[in-house]
This record gives structure tokens, C-alpha cells and sequence, in this order.
């Protein structure tokens, strides 16, 4: 594909009916109508990002796309991710943000194959969303940091998710993100997320015209982006809507996309 080409694609919105959307991570009681995300499919273009690499801002567009060198290839083996790739998430996110500490909390490898699915092995998420909401942001903190958060909520925080391919470039289902700046206030929509204990929330967005997607075709295993899901600050990007999508450029003897995504907690 030429860079600075658009693709013509579907990306799945949420309605905005008035009821919160959700989902259930168990079996709710008869008689419950869930609400479910991602109902509304629109059509959209997606930008090839490339020729504005330098351009973008995790403070303004709310993500950027930067060399991740130091390869690192033992994504099967959870001890080794968590004892050595963790540690160069960190570096990153320090490097690129400024940060005086980063936090990594957890991630997920992505593959296209629902069968293959576990805890840490998941489908790519086909949903325009984003991780956090005002409140569930610093919930995050308090929940893994009970005994620091007040004092570290003092000051700024910010989530940001790291995502990068791993063992080869990504050929299909690539990850679509939009300017925040294209995001009015009225578009996010709180999605309540049912555990049996306790209700989490994310966002979710209604679709708007206005929004500009972009995306990274044939990102290679030595770059990564950084997605921010979350702001303490209000004079600056909070949350920025991504989802994977289907590409209509995809070969047909594509590579399998794989991906991990990483996500922390920085604080300044």
C-alpha cells in the first residue's frame, strides 16, 4: 500500500439509547436485557499514519508510534514476560513520557483464533473503546496501590497501553486509533462492565462524523505504539478511542497477526 493512502472500513460504535451499555462476566439473573456494545457498525476512513509520524502527541492526539529496538521473543513463557519484557515496557514508557515512575499491571497477547483463547490469549478486540473512565481510573490505582494512592492521586497520573506486534510485521487486523481531539465530551459512553462482586467501567463511543481514525499498515515487531486511556489533567488528551479492524488491503496469504499489549500506570 503507498503511504499516506486511506482505507475504507467498518468499526463497531455503541448506540446511545440512554442505558448504559454492559457486559457480563457471568450469567446474569433471568429476565436481565443486557445492553450490549458495538451494535452500531458505521462505516469510516482510516488514515495511514505514517506520513505524519513525527506529528502525532500523546498529550494532543493521545498516541504516538516509536522505535521499540530490544527484541525480545519468549511471549509463550508468562515468567520470562513479566520478569524481562516488563522491565523494558517501563524503560519505554519512562523514556517517552517523562515519567518519575511507571507501574506495569498486566497484558494480553492478541491472535485472530477465538479457539485459542485463555486468560492471557484473546481475540482482537473489534470495539471502538477506551480502558478508562474518570472514575475507573483512579479505582485502578487504589486497587493496586491501596496504600500509596491517596498520596500518589495528589498528583498527575496517567494509563498508558503499549502495543506492539510480536515475531512478525502486522499484515491484517491492524490497530485503528483516533485524534482525540476529534472526540466531543457527548461522544463517550460509560460501559459497565458485571462482575458478580462488583461493577468496573470503560468507555465506549457513539459514532460522530467528526472523528479522524488512523492507522500504522505493516507495523514491524521493532516499533510499538503508545496509547493513552487515561488523564488525570484536563488541559491535555484523557482518553482516545482505538479498535482493531479489518483492513480491505489484507493479502490473502497474510501473516497471522500477533500482538501483546501492555498496560501500565505512570505517575509524574
Amino acid at each position: 500500500m503507498a503511504q499516506g493512502s486511506t482505507v475504507r472500513t467498518k468499526l463497531n460504535y455503541t448506540v446511545d439509547n440512554g442505558i448504559p451499555p454492559d457486559y457480563y462476566f457471568y450469567e446474569p439473573e433471568p429476565g436481565t436485557k443486557p445492553n450490549p456494545p458495538g451494535t452500531d457498525t458505521r462505516e469510516v476512513d482510516v488514515r495511514d499514519g505514517w506520513p505524519k509520524l513525527n506529528e502525532f502527541s500523546l498529550d494532543r492526539e493521545g498516541f504516538e508510534l516509536k522505535p521499540f529496538t530490544i527484541l525480545f521473543d519468549q511471549f509463550d513463557d508468562d515468567a520470562a514476560v513479566r520478569s524481562t519484557f516488563y522491565e523494558q515496557v517501563v524503560a519505554f514508557v519512562k523514556q517517552h513520557t517523562g515519567a518519575n515512575r511507571v507501574l506495569v499491571f498486566d497484558h494480553t497477547i492478541r491472535k485472530r483464533q477465538p479457539e485459542q483463547q485463555t486468560t492471557l490469549n484473546r481475540p482482537a478486540v473489534m470495539l471502538v473503546h477506551s480502558d478508562y473512565t474518570v472514575k475507573s481510573g483512579p479505582q485502578r490505582v487504589r486497587d493496586l496501590l491501596p496504600d500509596e494512592a491517596d498520596e500518589l492521586l495528589k498528583r498527575r497520573v496517567a494509563f498508558y497501553n503499549v502495543w506492539k506486534p510480536i515475531r512478525n510485521r502486522v499484515e491484517e487486523l491492524p490497530l485503528g486509533v483516533c485524534d482525540a481531539q476529534s472526540v466531543a465530551p457527548e461522544d463517550w459512553l460509560i460501559m459497565e462492565l458485571k462482575y458478580r462482586e462488583r461493577t468496573g467501567e470503560i468507555y465506549v463511543t457513539r459514532h460522530s462524523p467528526q472523528h479522524r481514525w488512523y492507522y500504522f499498515p505493516k507495523m514491524e515487531p521493532t516499533q510499538a505504539l503508545l496509547l493513552k486511556t487515561y488523564d488525570s489533567e484536563t488541559d491535555r488528551a484523557r482518553f482516545m478511542p482505538h479498535s482493531a479492524f479489518e483492513d480491505p488491503n489484507t493479502p490473502a496469504d497474510a501473516l497471522t497477526r500477533e500482538s501483546v499489549e501492555v498496560r501500565t500506570i505512570a505517575f509524574f
